[in-house]
């Protein structure tokens, strides 16, 4: 059995620009890896009205249970300013112990130590008594439209079993072994347009400014206090992110007011409670100004916790055997994808430190590398004891 070297791989991935939905033909190189070790694969195309296609690919060794899945995306964001960057960033290169590239943090060097766990752990273990897979998406920096949800609806339909979700995604702030995310906040956002009726500035009376009318709602809902956090997760938290008058003269009273808000909400709210909060402040306000209001929601995802299991346990007690740090169980951060695979399978996210995703001249430490490969390693010859 061939064993992978995650450096090398890692650099492979990193070479295709594969900036959301772009594939660049990056899961059909992985595919030829995976069915090297043994794998059976299939790349998953799917096209949803309104939003571009996008290719995933899933990935299973074996046909037993338990099966342990590795949850990862090839998908990265643009790099910005390329004349910023030290490097080409879809040209990969070692400088003073960090290998620099878009992705190298987020999330392509991770999923090349978990292939190259599996091809050393296969060495090791010619029968194993379970499976091993992989769930791999191309959009989750992007609409996350067509990827893992799908994948998770494709999964669901073939009746295929999960029974541990691993996520590689960056979870370690600053430190190699500091976290592991057991849930994460749910995700809301809010656009609020305000229709008043314009007017000339020196007659107010003959005019209903909708800014006054968006300012004071804004200001309400700003003060609420959701609550005060649960053991799990911090205090739900609201957001205004936008706030636009499309106004081309300054004696004029505007028509129409618009501003934009995001809630990451813990799991004593879901999002249908928290819009219907709202809503009553909504109504309350536009009737007391006697305006009218219309208001769209997004929501990227409910607010969910994976309880703690034997899995969870023994995951933070190889990473503190490998980095003699004991990792933190958190719910702190933004979304991830497990906040799909939740629906069928238990999970947990581990991967690298994240102070460069996104960031010009994005980088991952060797050294972590390679203790991120031998953790999920260890992973792999624990689970399946």
């Amino acid at each position: 059995m061939q064993k992978l070297n995650e450096l090398q791989l890692a650099k492979e991935l990193i070479r295709f620009p594969t900036i959301t939905p772009v594939d660049a033909g990056v899961m059909k190189f992985l595919e030829k890896k995976l069915k090297k070790l043994g794998f059976k694969t299939k790349i998953l195309e799917f096209k949803e009205k309104g939003f571009k296609p996008v290719k995933n690919l899933y990935a299973r060794l074996g046909v037993k249970e338990p099966n342990l899945c590795y949850a990862g995306h090839l998908d990265v964001v643009p790099p910005g300013n390329i004349k910023d960057w030290t490097i080409n960033p879809f040209g990969p290169s070692v400088k003073k112990g960090h290998l620099i590239g878009r992705g190298a943090n987020d999330m392509k060097s991770s999923i090349a130590a978990f292939v190259s766990a599996v091809s050393i752990f296969l060495s090791q273990n010619k029968k194993f008594n379970g499976s091993i897979s992989l769930l791999i998406t191309g959009d989750e920096e992007g609409d996350a439209v067509n990827g893992t949800k799908k994948v998770v609806e494709y999964l669901k339909r073939k009746k295929e079993k999960i029974n541990f979700c691993l996520v590689g995604e960056p979870t370690n702030p600053n430190r190699l072994g500091e976290m592991i995310k057991i849930g994460r906040r749910g995700s809301l956002t809010g656009k609020l347009i305000i229709f008043g009726l314009q007017g000339h500035v020196a007659y107010p009376q003959r005019a209903n400014n909708p800014s006054t009318i968006i300012v004071k709602i804004l200001k309400e809902i700003k003060d609420i206090k959701f609550d005060k956090g649960t053991k799990d997760f911090q205090p739900t938290n609201l957001e205004v992110t936008k706030i636009n008058i499309d106004n081309t003269a300054d004696n004029v009273i505007p028509a129409k007011a618009e501003a934009t808000f995001n809630i990451r909400f813990n799991n004593k709210h879901s999002s249908n409670s928290i819009k219907k909060r709202l809503n009553k402040i909504f109504v309350k306000i536009n009737k007391k100004y006697k305006s009218k209001f219309k208001i769209d929601y997004r929501v990227s995802g409910e607010a969910f916790l994976t309880k703690p299991n034997k899995t969870t346990y023994m995951i933070q007690n190889i990473v503190k055997k490998i980095t003699k740090i004991k990792p933190k169980l958190s719910t702190t951060g933004g979304t991830s994808d497990l906040r799909f695979i939740k629906a069928i399978s238990p999970g947990l996210e581990f991967g690298l430190v994240g102070k460069t995703m996104h960031k010009v001249d994005e980088a991952v430490s060797l050294k972590d590398l390679k203790n991120l490969t031998k953790i999920y390693q260890n992973i792999l010859q624990n689970y399946f004891k």
